[in-house]
């Protein structure tokens, strides 16, 4: 069999070019994905605070079963990224990985939904009020069968993006929006001839959303040309299991990863909660603005998994090389802006969320803006933590990756929070500056990682 001819590795600015291409897109649907929960938020928050408690405390299980079931799946990208690198267009590779990627999808839905049914039980462990816990639950019964739909298009998502259609992300996401924002207007206020369902109402709406997300990729996938000629529905029941142990092996512990970082936030909640009521508002506040901040390196994170892919299936260390350092450019140079922001207008940035004009808020935004001042520091080493363990994705490199955020999360990053946030004056700052601490030390890691790539045999099976 004759070698497979590859293009040159692209420039520097060929590169950039082609990573921004990937991570525009990519990083806009991750911040309209975070407006579709806002406006849940802004409706829900009209039925009442009891209500508004209920769909937090529902979410934050359903949110951290779903996104780390959606990165187990995402595992699929940086195997479709490698194949493409290697045989382009690696029709049947491509088709067998996404395939084994949705058959994964359906199977941890299962166990996903089951573990959310278990939000009674853990309202109760928790010590929650009863009624609040009812309504938690009774809210979950809904909104539990969107997580398959939910998960399955995450490995659509995967699949276009990495066949270099990303802004099919970007506009499904949008149109998302719009169809989530009717289905509240609708179903939890009566309105437009449907019944008026209250909280369950929203559940209800986040359903159609999630079916009509998942249709609309489908649709992408049959119209789109490039897309529709790998067929990924074709011979179905065929399985391949030596891509779907591989899916398991490297989505695995990203999974975990993502369970340790969200673990750690939740826990830095609860921990700010013991210091005071007003310190966990301020905390809200200033953690949603740098999780905002925060989709932008992940979308770059993203992309970079993709571009890393590419070269290391096609054996190209250096195109290897300027892939990754061209993504965690564009996410630390990002976040520089942010840390920016949060440094000489942090006043601009917490009027989003508070009236600055009110006397009842000043206590509370001075708690903010002082935390502000340490997420500026933790927004340089989130951006690159981010990048660079997507670039090591690219790599299928996941296992070290796992263990360097679980030790840096919960050592450094949590003891440290605990430490000073309750035995030391600094309180709340305490708290922020572990955060930070934890992602410094992961940050610092990675990207050591990532530098000494070749020297750990990292980029073998890439070298010609």
């Amino acid at each position: 069999m004759r070698p497979v001819a590859h293009p040159p590795t692209p420039g520097w600015k060929a590169e950039g070019r082609e990573t921004l291409r990937l991570a525009g897109p990519l990083a806009l649907a991750n911040l309209l994905q975070m407006l579709t929960y806002a406006i849940d938020v802004m409706f829900i928050a009209r039925l009442g605070p009891d209500e508004l408690a209920a769909s937090a405390l529902a979410v934050a299980l359903f949110g951290l079963v779903l996104w780390s079931l959606q990165s187990l799946t995402g595992a699929v990208a940086p195997i479709i990224a490698a194949e493409l690198g290697a045989r382009g267009p690696a029709l049947r590779p491509v088709r067998r990985a996404t395939r084994m990627a949705l058959w994964l999808a359906g199977i941890v839905s299962v166990a996903g939904m089951g573990v959310c049914m278990m939000i009674g039980p853990l309202m109760q462990l928790t010590g929650q009020e009863p009624h609040i816990a009812a309504l938690a639950s009774g809210y979950m019964d809904v909104l539990v069968w969107s997580a398959p739909l939910m998960i399955v298009a995450g490995v659509q998502r995967n699949f276009v993006a990495a066949l270099g259609r990303p802004i099919f992300a970007t506009v499904i996401t949008a149109l998302g929006i719009g169809v989530n924002a009717l289905g509240n207007y609708a179903f939890i206020f009566g309105n437009l001839g449907a019944p008026e369902m209250g909280l369950p109402g929203a559940a209800v709406a986040t359903f159609i959303t999630s079916v009509a997300v998942a249709a609309m990729y489908a649709a992408a996938i049959r119209f789109d040309p490039r897309l529709h000629r790998y067929r990924i529905m074709g011979f179905f029941w065929r399985p391949d299991w030596s891509r779907f142990v591989e899916i398991l092996r490297i989505g695995t512990p990203i999974a975990i990863t993502v369970l340790a970082e969200a673990g750690v936030f939740g826990a830095a909640a609860f921990l700010m909660g013991r210091v005071g009521g007003l310190e966990l508002a301020a905390h809200t506040v200033a953690l949603n603005l740098a999780a905002f901040a925060f989709q932008v390196p992940f979308g770059v994170g993203q992309a970079a998994t993709i571009r890393v892919g590419y070269f290391f299936g096609s054996r190209d260390p250096q195109g290897i090389a300027r892939a990754g350092w061209m993504g965690v450019a564009m996410g630390t140079g990002f976040m520089v802006l942010t840390a920016t922001a949060m440094i000489v207008a942090p006043e601009a940035l917490l009027s989003l969320y508070i009236d600055p004009t009110d006397p009842a808020n000043g206590q509370l935004i001075v708690i903010a803006t002082g935390f502000l001042a340490i997420a500026a520091a933790f927004q340089l080493s989130d951006g690159v933590q981010a990048v660079a363990a997507g670039a090591l994705r690219g790599l299928k490199d996941t296992r070290v990756p796992m263990w360097i955020a679980v030790f840096s999360y919960w050592v450094p990053g949590f003891g440290l929070a605990a430490g000073l946030g309750l035995g030391t004056p600094l309180a709340g700052k305490g708290v922020w500056i572990g955060l930070a601490t934890g992602l410094t030390f992961a940050a610092v890691l990675l990207l050591w990682r990532w530098h000494r790539r070749e020297d750990l045999g990292l980029t073998a099976r890439g070298v010609k």
